[in-house]
């Protein structure tokens, strides 16, 4: 509930604070003091946008700060969803500045314009003669019908599982799309892998090909230096190893003469064994050579092919020519693995369907069961306000597809006449009726779900007399289950509240301000008499009054 609201150099308010009781609250005064002004500044709490035009003072800055005592309406989620402080005392503030910018806070955490209304909506329902528009509002209609029906938690897990079956819907769309893309390109996507796959590719693969068609390439000149090398090394009497054998033999001769003889002899025999190891190793190696052309255009033919596919993929090395492999089996991957994964899905969504097809079939069951019931409290409502021969009927159907309600559509019909057809209530109800459809239908939410704040701003217009007095009573029971304000020119209504605020404007200094203030019972029955019989307030009119507030 609002119980406080601030609002600092607004339209024709320079500075004023009101504090409201959590039942009913009226707000009078003459046409034009101002009364449109409390709207405004609450419409600017729910999000509306700022205009520089309402600022009093342009020097200045424009503050409206409510105060909400919000313990009653489960809003947690709402603040964790928004990243907010949850308070049960929140403080909602919109500041307009000088420069026309405008900023929002909530609990003093700076939120938009979106994260504002949010909140705001669940927090104030501002209900004019022109939004109550929204009464043929099928989505609002069917929104009523579920309260009463009193299946929010059912209504809950169908949404859920129509967010997840929509979901699965496009996942399928999506696969039924690779796999018509990879058909396509499947037979020429296999070919290119086949084709880099024949290589058997690992990293050192073009190293090891190239230094292979080198050897080859080079058979007769690497017998000729190889035969060399082994005969320098190993001809008798002046082969390297006879000569560096003889001079080890020398050396061991005189390796007691001193140390150091010792140490030549020593690195000598090191490099003879070295040399001797490494005369081994060029014999074998010239005794492995061969020509073999047939080997050398395998060679020649991979490194071509491998070369073809550099130029092909536009890779410049194996690894790239690798990281293309893994994509072309990913892609052929997707054809042969699609049927499987289509027909996991299909199953996933046969089974999602059939479970919203039953919640959408107790969904439209239970909003059968309560049309009888609610239509005769509605039609009961508007007798009372002065439409005896109110006909309301409720146009339910199927529908083929899903939406957000299950399966099921529907359209209020209304006639104000006997005998006359029922039409859709958007067509059928002037504004008059409209406000006292409004009414009634809020009156018997209010028995079935916690609603926030209601202001209504003179929904009492186009009745008068019996008819207001009916009005102001519902409003009454209304304020037992929640806070309501009203604005009203009615002074049936005005009497019915427990606290009311007078809106006036007077003229300071030459510039005309808007007051509010507080009436006391004194004050109120002036205030009733002189809505009863204008500024004169003949006596009459001021025991009237004192006969209304004593109801």
């Amino acid at each position: 509930m609002l119980t406080s609201l601030s609002i600092k150099n607004y339209a024709l308010i320079e500075d004023v604070k009101l504090h409201f009781q959590e039942n009913f609250t009226i707000l009078t005064g003459e046409t034009g003091a101002g009364k449109s002004i409390i709207l405004g500044a609450l419409a600017l709490l729910k999000g509306k946008r700022a205009d520089l035009s309402s600022m009093r003072n342009e020097a200045n800055k424009c503050v409206i700060e409510g105060v909400f005592s919000i313990g009653a309406y489960d809003l947690q989620s709402v603040f964790e969803e928004n990243d907010l402080d949850y308070e049960t005392e929140t403080i909602v503030r919109r500041e307009i500045l000088p420069s026309g910018k405008s900023r929002a806070f909530i609990n003093d955490s700076p939120v938009n314009l979106q994260q504002l209304s949010t909140l705001g909506d669940l927090l104030v329902d501002i209900h004019s003669q022109h939004e109550t528009l929204f009464i043929g509002d099928t989505s609002y209609q069917m929104e009523v019908v579920d309260a009463v029906a009193d299946h929010q938690a059912l209504l809950i897990d169908f949404r859920q599982g129509w967010k997840a079956y929509k979901k699965i819907q496009r996942k399928l769309e999506e696969v039924k799309g690779q796999q018509a893309e990879a058909e396509k390109s499947y037979d020429y996507n296999l070919f290119l892998l086949n084709e880099i796959k024949s290589l058997r590719l690992t990293e050192d693969f073009q190293e090891t090909l190239e230094a292979q068609q080198q050897a080859l390439s080079n058979v007769e000149s690497l017998k000729a230096n190889l035969g060399e090398s082994i005969q320098l090394l190993q001809q008798e009497e002046i082969g390297l190893l006879t000569q560096l054998s003889q001079i080890k033999r020398n050396l061991n001769s005189v390796a007691g003469f001193g140390y150091q003889y010792q140490e030549i002899h020593q690195r000598l025999a090191s490099v003879l064994i070295e040399l001797q190891d490494l005369s081994a190793e060029i014999e074998a190696q010239e005794e492995n050579i061969e020509d073999d052309p047939e080997k050398l255009e395998e060679v020649n033919q991979q490194l071509n092919l491998l070369y073809n596919l550099f130029r092909k993929h536009e890779v410049q090395n194996v690894t790239e020519l690798l990281e293309i492999q893994k994509e072309l089996e990913a892609k052929v991957r997707v054809k042969e693995n699609a049927t499987e994964d289509l027909l996991a899905l299909e199953k996933e969504l046969a089974s999602a369907e059939a479970k919203l097809h039953q919640q959408a079939k107790e969904l439209h069951g239970n909003r059968q069961k309560v049309f009888s019931d609610f239509q005769r409290k509605l039609v009961a409502i508007l007798q009372q306000l002065g439409m005896p021969e109110t006909q309301f009927d409720f146009n339910l159907s199927a529908t083929s597809n899903f939406n957000s309600f299950g399966k099921s559509e529907i359209n209020w019909l209304f006639s104000a006449n006997k005998g006359h057809q029922l039409k859709e209530v958007k067509k059928a109800a002037s504004g008059g009726e409209l406000s006292r459809i409004t009414l009634a239908v809020k009156s018997i939410l209010a028995n079935y779900i916690n609603l926030p704040t209601i202001i209504f701003d003179e929904i009492d217009s186009g009745v008068s007399g019996e008819i207001s007095q009916q009005m102001g009573d519902i409003l009454e029971q209304m304020s037992e289950k929640m806070q309501v304000l009203a604005i009203t020119h009615s002074p049936q209504i005005a009497s019915k509240g427990q606290q009311h605020y007078k809106v006036y404007k007077e003229v300071e200094a030459g510039k005309t301000n808007t007051k509010i203030i507080e009436l006391s019972t004194e004050n109120r029955v002036e205030e009733i008499a002189e809505m009863l019989g204008g500024k004169q307030k003949t006596s009459s009119a001021v025991e009237h009054a004192k006969v209304l507030l004593a109801k």
